[in-house]
């Protein structure tokens, strides 16, 4: 489990994570191998990961839109945050595929990371996670996912990762 820089109290207040605009959105979480087989041992229904390992957004009710389909609207909060995939750990940092290059990113519609970017916080975290996603283990393991490396926009960049 990945120590996550936004507070649990403040993650999901913002009305804009685990929601898309489209149902094939790049923003909708992709699941590492290894996630796929956890999520079916827990009887998770397998329509819910679509056929290039993302998990298969869900009409908003209100007609506007698509969210996660592990995302509890009335409550606002995440069924399965307990073992919630790899890529839900890091938001909202990303693994930004550019070229040949992967970034390590952060999401600059995050209202936690628009009022924290500039915290001496920030900056520890994000090298702490660098070193972290920068390891042989971590290195292996994207390797063997590329899926989940994306091309988002509207990020900043923050370092170069050696994958």
């Amino acid at each position: 489990m990945i120590k996550q820089f936004v507070p649990q109290e403040f993650c999901l207040q913002c009305l804009g994570c685990c929601r898309f605009r489209e149902d094939n959105s790049v923003w909708a979480p992709c699941l590492l191998d290894e996630e796929i087989q956890e999520l079916i041992d827990k009887d998770i229904p397998p329509a819910t990961i679509t056929a290039d390992r993302r998990i298969h957004p869900v009409p908003n009710p209100s007609g506007e839109g698509y969210f996660c389909a592990f995302l509890s609207a009335q409550e606002n909060k995440c069924k399965i945050y307990n073992f919630r995939p790899f890529e839900c750990q890091l938001y909202p940092f990303l693994l930004n595929l550019r070229g040949k290059k992967v970034i390590l990113t952060v999401d600059l519609n995050c209202p936690y990371i628009k009022k924290s970017i500039n915290d001496p916080s920030f900056k520890e975290y994000s090298e702490q996670l660098a070193k972290f996603l920068n390891s042989p283990a971590q290195v292996k393991l994207l390797r063997n996912n590329p899926q989940v490396l994306q091309a988002y926009e509207e990020v900043s960049e923050i370092i170069e990762l050696d994958i």
